[in-house]
């Protein structure tokens, strides 16, 4: 009896992981989040690219994954993924990027973000199944 649970156990733990890695914003519209990990380094609240300027890490991830929307402004690039938001901004000589939802980076960064849709405005078709559409 406990090797059949064990073995319910070990099944249930593998199909939670993949759900939730099905829902997680690195398909094939989302934030390229595993792309991001692998190429830069992880560096606290984001991952750290070192040499690169903004524009420049901004083109790579938008060339990885064409984001549906990018807006620069104050030596920082934004890259819009559905309900996720891409910034990067200077850090030293290189560049940090930080992924957050598209509400608080909108609300946080808005006054660059002007011509984008307000995350509570009819236009915005982010956020999840249903949400907005």
């Amino acid at each position: 009896m406990n090797g059949s649970r064990l073995t319910r156990a070990a099944v249930t733990a593998v199909l939670a992981a993949v759900l939730l890695t099905a829902c997680s914003s690195d398909g094939d519209d989302g934030v390229p989040r595993g792309w991001i990990g692998d190429t830069y380094r992880s560096q606290g609240v984001g991952w750290l690219d070192p040499d690169s300027n903004p524009i420049v890490v901004a083109d790579a991830i938008h060339g990885h994954r064409h984001a549906l929307d990018r807006a620069s402004g104050d030596s920082m690039e934004f890259l819009r993924y559905g309900d996720d938001l891409v910034t990067v901004s200077p850090s030293g000589a290189g560049s940090l990027i930080e992924i957050e939802d598209y509400r608080s980076g909108y609300r946080r960064h808005s006054q660059y973000l002007y011509s984008w849709p307000g995350p509570d405005s009819d236009s915005f078709r982010g956020g999840g199944p249903g949400e907005g559409k």
